[in-house]
């Protein structure tokens, strides 16, 4: 462990599983090169301070009342979020900075989450630098950023549009790819995006999750356009020394036992996220294909991601039979650790930036069924430009669903699949060695970090100095 250099880090992640599990893996990994660590969090999805000990927690009223705090409509929750977090998150990194003469480490950093988009102005007015977390990968963010221009051309889908055609401005984008601006809303959700790109773009740099092997020409663009420096320092979840969890939910680590059981490559690994859901009919399909296609799966379902509470105990005797046979549902798993399990050969995935990475990370080829958001155009990179997973196209019916599983666990293409997730793999370990990309991207983070520090610290000496003279 590094010694403590005297210089302390804010952290501010979004209140999400998705945004809450990178933000402290980059804690723990700016911990071991010597910074001193508060994670500033809200009273909702508050992470829990004792798998973090050698972090310092200060939390923050949201104001969010249960009904609030509990809705599915994501844009609407970041925007009450950014309205109630701003005045009280000020506050509290006002307090945070040390008075004239006293001896305490000092602030040298922000590092917020990009969705919060009073952070820039708040840390103007504080005086603090401020960096910014993009926890999805490049290739979306640049999407982002050329919104304005495929909202123009008519390109930008509105619920329910799943158009095949392509996107000439952009390959391999098809239309379905871009994100889905809801059509009852539309102002909020290219206001959320237009803010995201602002704040990155007011911000001293941005970090991201991901490796300039995985996403070089996205890396390339959006240093042009954003015009702040950009720091690839992933994957994280490789980078960090430590076990701890980051979770906001239980992880049923009985499944590992089961997969131990299993033969090599030969379990698909089923999980939608933290935040997807699927109706009574979409999950009655996905059972009934995980049945028909013959291979040992483990289904996750997260509490709430399945609209009938007794699912599955109301499942058609096929599905449970399968179930005692060669399947196993849990609530949440230990994701990482799953994936990097023998058994695993492929993940069924709703392609979160976060799910998508630890898959590379561990060679495992992928099912993708996007959701919302960054997903689609992540799965379309997955299977279009990586070449280590497959769409299922078809739509969520059993039979179409077993065909896919057989298709990438044991036919051919898988095979092929397979081969290209394991060059990305080798890579992915490679760029956090001595000399590699992310290693060399971590040192330029740290050195920006202490930097700008010095250039705060020493302006601050000059105008003391004119003060007094």
């Amino acid at each position: 462990m590094n010694q403590r250099n005297n210089h302390r880090l804010v952290l501010f992640p979004l209140p999400f599983q998705g945004h809450m599990n990178p933000m402290l893996q980059l804690g723990r990994i700016l911990y071991t090169r010597g910074f001193s660590i508060t994670i500033l969090h809200t009273n909702f999805n508050a992470p829990d301070p004792s798998s973090h000990p050698h972090f310092a927690f200060r939390s923050i009223a949201n104001g969010l009342d249960r009904s609030e705090a509990s809705t599915l409509d994501i844009p609407r929750l970041v925007s009450l979020l950014n309205a109630r977090c701003a005045s009280p998150f000020e506050e509290c990194l006002r307090e945070m900075m040390p008075s004239p003469g006293v001896d305490a480490v000092p602030v040298a950093c922000l590092i917020s989450d990009q969705l919060f988009s009073f952070m820039c102005g708040v840390a103007e007015r504080l005086k603090v630098r401020a960096l910014v977390l993009r926890t999805g990968g490049a290739a979306s963010l640049y999407v982002y950023t050329i919104l304005p221009v495929l909202k123009e051309k008519g390109y930008v889908p509105t619920d329910g549009s799943r158009s095949e055609e392509a996107v000439k401005e952009f390959p391999p984008l098809l239309v379905r790819d871009i994100p889905v601006v809801d059509s009852q809303k539309p102002e909020m959700m290219f206001r959320l995006f237009d803010n995201l790109v602002k704040v990155v773009k007011s911000s001293t740099g941005v970090i991201f999750n991901t490796f300039e092997e995985l996403e070089h020409p996205a890396l390339t663009s959006l240093r042009e356009v954003l015009s702040v420096p950009v720091f690839p320092i992933g994957p994280f979840h490789k980078c960090c020394v430590t076990s701890s969890s980051s979770s906001l939910l239980a992880e049923d680590r009985s499944c590992i036992s089961w997969l131990d059981e299993q033969p090599l490559k030969s379990v698909i690994y089923v999980s939608f996220g933290s935040s997807a859901a699927v109706s009574n009919a979409e999950i009655l399909e996905i059972a009934l294909g995980l049945a028909d296609s013959q291979q040992p799966f483990l289904l996750v379902v997260r509490p709430g991601s399945v609209g009938d509470p007794e699912w599955p105990e109301k499942s058609p005797s096929h599905f449970l039979k399968a179930l005692e046979g060669r399947g196993k549902i849990v609530k949440w798993a230990p994701q990482v650790e799953v994936l990097a399990h023998p058994a695993v050969g492929a993940f069924w995935t709703h392609n979160g930036w976060n799910s998508t990475v630890e898959s590379i990370s561990e060679g495992v080829p992928m099912l993708c069924m996007p959701c919302f958001a960054d997903q689609g155009v992540n799965a379309r990179y997955v299977s279009d430009v990586w070449g280590v997973g497959v769409h299922l196209n078809g739509g969520l019916e059993r039979e179409n669903i077993a065909r896919a599983i057989k298709r990438v666990l044991v036919e051919r293409e898988g095979e092929e699949t397979r081969q290209r997730a394991l060059v990305l793999k080798e890579k992915a370990s490679g760029c956090l060695t001595p000399g590699g990309s992310s290693y060399r991207g971590l040192d330029g983070l740290v050195n920006h970090i202490l930097r700008c520090d010095s250039e705060d610290r020493l302006s601050a000496l000059e105008v003391s100095v004119n003060l007094c003279n």
